[in-house]
């Protein structure tokens, strides 16, 4: 096995021959992603669907959970994008108000959902622990999902008074009734439940979660490289003809109208009086005198 370095939150490894692994490395904040782990995440996905060796693509993560969502902490997060060259055609991340954050969203958050989904390569996400918020904008993208016995998947965005994440993908992968319980209670979805409403292809104990990425990475690496990027195409062109591009974009769009709404009652993205008082406290945020 292979490994790179070149990343700071990303490790980039070809455990044998035809298959790639994008393992997210940030285990000390359960993977939090700021702006700099996606933009790796993404440069990891471009490396590996350039790649004419690489058949298959592997999503793990190294720690206890997969992912607990966007780094809410994250300072001058329009300066970190700067740093990277792709940003300086983008003109929306220089102007102020709801436009800057409108344009980073749809770069760095659905952009990048979205082109994940796209990579005309089987991806198979490996999820194990806590999988929060944006952590389902990394695994819904991919087109196979192996989850250790563990695992839950969770959308708690409408108690922080926005109506679900960037990449709203939540009816095509568990239907309407449920995608309305998982929104409005924030509760949290069993890997059982999810297997049997069908966003999960399998369920294995957490120690045979690697191993279980693998033995399906091989099974689909055997098949032909151009029947199966046209037989992805043809899955994902259906869902887009059913309205799913549409529906993305609109709730891409009210979701920006949240945003701007808690920014201009809390001067804050979101709905700080559904915050967790600990994560309040950590970002700082006062809601009266008496804290």
């Amino acid at each position: 096995m292979t490994a790179s370095t070149e990343f700071q939150y990303i490790v980039y490894e070809t455990p044998e021959a035809g298959i790639a692994r994008i393992v997210l490395n940030r285990p000390e904040t359960a993977n939090a992603q700021d702006t700099r782990f996606l933009y790796e995440l993404n440069a990891a996905f471009d490396r590996a669907a350039h790649d004419d060796d690489i058949r298959v693509i592997i999503l793990a993560a190294n720690g206890k959970h997969f992912s607990s969502g966007h780094d809410l902490a994250e300072k001058n997060s329009y300066e970190a994008m700067h740093d990277h060259a792709t940003v300086g055609t983008m003109c929306g991340f220089t102007c102020a108000g709801a436009e800057r954050q409108m344009a980073r969203e749809e770069e760095i958050y659905l952009g990048f959902s979205e082109r994940w989904r796209n990579i005309p390569k089987p991806t198979i996400a490996a999820v194990q622990g806590k999988c929060i918020a944006g952590g389902l904008m990394l695994v819904w993208p991919c087109d196979l999902i192996i989850a250790s016995d563990d695992a839950s998947f969770t959308d708690p965005t409408v108690s922080f008074g926005v109506g679900g994440v960037e990449f709203f993908h939540h009816l095509w992968e568990v239907g309407a009734r449920k995608a309305k319980e998982m929104l409005f209670t924030s509760d949290a979805l069993s890997a059982a439940d999810a297997h049997r409403l069908g966003m999960v292809n399998q369920v294995v104990p957490r120690e045979e979660l690697a191993e279980a990425a693998l033995v399906m990475a091989r099974k689909v690496a055997a098949k032909s490289r151009f029947a199966l990027k046209l037989t992805k195409k043809a899955i994902n062109g259906a869902q887009d003809a059913q309205g799913r591009e549409l529906a993305m974009q609109n709730a891409f769009h009210l979701h920006q109208l949240a945003h701007t709404h808690w920014l201009k009652l809390y001067d804050f993205l979101m709905d700080p009086t559904g915050l967790p008082e600990a994560t309040r406290r950590a970002l700082g945020i006062k809601l009266d005198a008496a804290e």
